[in-house]
């Protein structure tokens, strides 16, 4: 109470106390936070803007900037939670990526060339009689005309030379192909070779990102870099704000192209339980497009149930490998062995998250350890502690440490908390948790539950517990033993 014992003066005083206003567990928003390079634009390098709309991102990074084409992707399926966006500059000393199609022959008939580079679709007009110079022109024209496009395309004797828009190994996950739709047709007369991009070197220092960061608390991180320098540095800050002085925990979502044999290996060197790749395979759109649009079905479907498995929520905008590209169910699984998360492919040609695990696989001993396999354990947990912080520094801000004895002498109103008293809000906690889907076995809980004083330290009080959270529905078995 503040209203002090020695006032003299008339007559009436009253005071608020909000400590047990809020009625059930508390509701936490979540924030994402993407980082990736820019072209042109107003932005300034490794500050962090909110984003609430796409021409916003246009205008501060560049249409064609690799940050601006994952804020599209995460607005598409996601433009509720808040969204901040950070540009980093090109690596200094690196190159840029670049790749050639080469184009021969002359059009016996007019038509259309079917290109789609960084899983955008080019049409290049044909007309009867074309030789191989003028429709090379006519490509790197209709390149340069996508304002979205992350490289530019000059022309030179039937060869196009596209380049990407900035320096680093990401330009390399530019993909270029012709005729990815069954219904495409080279105009008769003309072929058209495409070669992938290659070249592309120099990569982001961590730490410069991480100290851009801050303090800020970023519930999900949507990650552009996929080189193990990178990673292994930003693994030291997940861990470091996963612990609990910090106490701001994230997921960082992250993808990796290449064939099956490239993909299982780089997940071989990843041992992260708070970052999950997808291994996208050798798909049209670019690794940055892929972590953001699964980002985006993270950030919004684990803020309104972290334990709730991601599978069968699509990637929006995501195009998939063609289908003769596309990993069997037995590939698929090996990746999930691996560390990679992975996705399937449904009839109308979506792409679907299939199950979004981390890439940590072993213990410090090497021992293989499922413990956080799924996302959804380290989200559950981290909301798990949100709960309990909200609720002890809201109801016991300012309050007075006591064993149980003291309860039965002490006065109505005295702000003094107790192991009993803490033991009795954990465990209505838990039954709250547990009406929500997040925990079960409340029994066990409340019979490993133990809340007392350091026989040190007089005024702190210890809990450990032991929740039960709640699986997901990964895998149904079922046997059928029929009779004739």
């Amino acid at each position: 109470m503040a209203i002090p014992n020695d006032i003299r003066v008339p007559l009436f005083y009253m005071e608020f106390d909000n400590s047990n206003a809020n009625k059930g567990i508390a509701t936490q928003q979540h924030k994402i936070l993407a980082f990736g390079q820019m072209t042109t634009g107003t932005a300034t390098a490794l500050e962090q803007y909110r984003i609430t709309n796409d021409d916003q991102a246009k205008a501060l990074f560049g249409a064609d900037s690799m940050l601006a084409a994952m804020v599209l992707k995460l607005r598409q399926s996601n433009n509720y939670t808040e969204l901040w966006a950070m540009p980093v500059a090109e690596p200094t000393g690196g190159a840029a990526a670049t790749a050639t199609l080469t184009v021969t022959g002359s059009a016996a008939q007019a038509g259309t060339l079917a290109l789609m580079v960084a899983g955008q679709r080019v049409h290049v007009g044909v007309s009867q009689g074309d030789a191989a110079a003028a429709v090379a022109t006519s490509i790197a024209s209709a390149i340069n005309a996508v304002a979205t496009m992350p490289v530019s395309a000059s022309a030179n004797a039937g060869t196009v030379t596209l380049t990407a828009k900035w320096k680093g190994l990401t330009g390399n996950d530019i993909d270029v192909r012709l005729n990815y739709y069954d219904t495409d047709q080279t105009p008769a007369g003309l072929a058209v070779v495409c070669n992938t991009l290659s070249g592309g070197a120099g990569t982001i220092d961590p730490t410069v990102v991480i100290g851009a960061m801050g303090d800020e608390w970023f519930n999900h991180l949507v990650c552009p870099y996929n080189d193990q320098a990178f990673l292994d540095g930003l693994r030291i800050e997940l861990n470091d704000r996963w612990g609990p002085l910090r106490m701001m925990e994230a997921i960082c979502y992250t993808a990796y192209r290449g064939n099956h044999a490239a993909t299982g290996t780089w997940g071989g060197n990843r041992n992260d339980h708070l970052i999950t790749c997808m291994g996208t395979n050798l798909a049209p759109n670019p690794t940055w497009e892929w972590a953001a649009a699964y980002a985006a079905q993270g950030a919004y479907h684990l803020a309104i149930d972290p334990a709730r498995p991601l599978q069968t929520l699509p990637l929006v905008g995501i195009v998939p490998p063609a289908k003769r590209d596309r990993w069997d169910m037995v590939e698929r699984n090996l990746l999930l062995w691996d560390g990679v998360a992975t996705y399937n492919v449904d009839a109308g040609n979506q792409v679907l998250i299939e199950r979004e695990i981390s890439t940590y696989q072993t213990n410090a001993f090497g021992s293989p350890d499922p413990s956080y396999l799924d996302i959804t354990t380290p989200a559950t947990l981290g909301y798990f502690r949100f709960v309990h912080k909200a609720h002890f520094t809201q109801k016991y801000p300012r309050h007075k440490l006591a064993d149980d004895s003291v309860l039965e002498n002490l006065e109505p109103g005295q702000p003094v908390i107790t192991p009993k008293i803490a033991r009795v809000d954990m465990l209505d906690l838990f039954l709250q948790l547990q009406q929500k889907g997040l925990v079960e076995n409340f029994e066990q809980y409340a019979a490993e539950l133990e809340v007392f004083r350091d026989s040190s330290n007089a005024n702190r009080l210890n809990v450990v517990c032991s929740p039960d959270l709640i699986n997901g529905l990964r895998v149904m078995a079922h046997q059928v033993q029929f009779y004739l």
